[in-house]
């Protein structure tokens, strides 16, 4: 057994689901948190910014998240690795965008550029998208034996 492998955190592709899961789910809380405290609490147009976070939601689960949830699926149920490092929920190009998103966030946010109401309104919005994402992949993980029946892909070789 070579030397790394000793040290590599292996798991079961299963549980590459949960961990996205509670990754997206914590980001979410921490997002939906800021939100919800600049744009409900500290404003007094709440009745305005929530219909506004609804539809934001909807735009980024349905455009974003949703797409994102289905392609890492995939990779996770077809990759060849049976045990894959814990921290291969997400390839390299996923932590990029999350390490991008979250400093623009905090960028944006300490930048006072944007109104706090404003930011917050667009916070509610992806938060709840991180959050469905979070109910996608903890659902995967749970029904693991239907997803992995459903996105595999059998690797036929041609006969020649």
């Amino acid at each position: 057994m070579d030397t790394l492998e000793k040290f590599k955190l292996g798991v079961p592709k299963r549980v590459l689901f949960f961990a996205a899961a509670l990754v997206w789910g914590f980001a979410s809380y921490r997002i939906l948190s800021m939100g919800i405290v600049d744009a409900i609490i500290k404003s007094k147009n709440y009745l305005l910014n929530v219909p506004i976070g609804l539809i934001i939601f909807y735009l980024f689960s349905k455009n974003v998240f949703h797409k994102m949830y289905l392609k890492h699926t995939k990779r996770i149920i077809n990759g060849k690795i049976e045990r894959p490092c814990i921290f291969s929920f997400f390839d390299f190009k996923g932590y990029a965008i999350m390490a991008f998103m979250i400093t623009g966030g905090i960028t944006l946010r300490r930048s006072n550029l944007i109104p706090p109401v404003y930011l917050g309104t667009f916070f509610i919005g992806l938060g709840l998208s991180l959050l469905l994402a979070a109910v996608f992949f903890l659902y995967s993980g749970v029904k693991y034996a239907e997803i992995k029946e459903k996105y595999y892909i059998e690797k036929v070789e041609a006969a020649i």
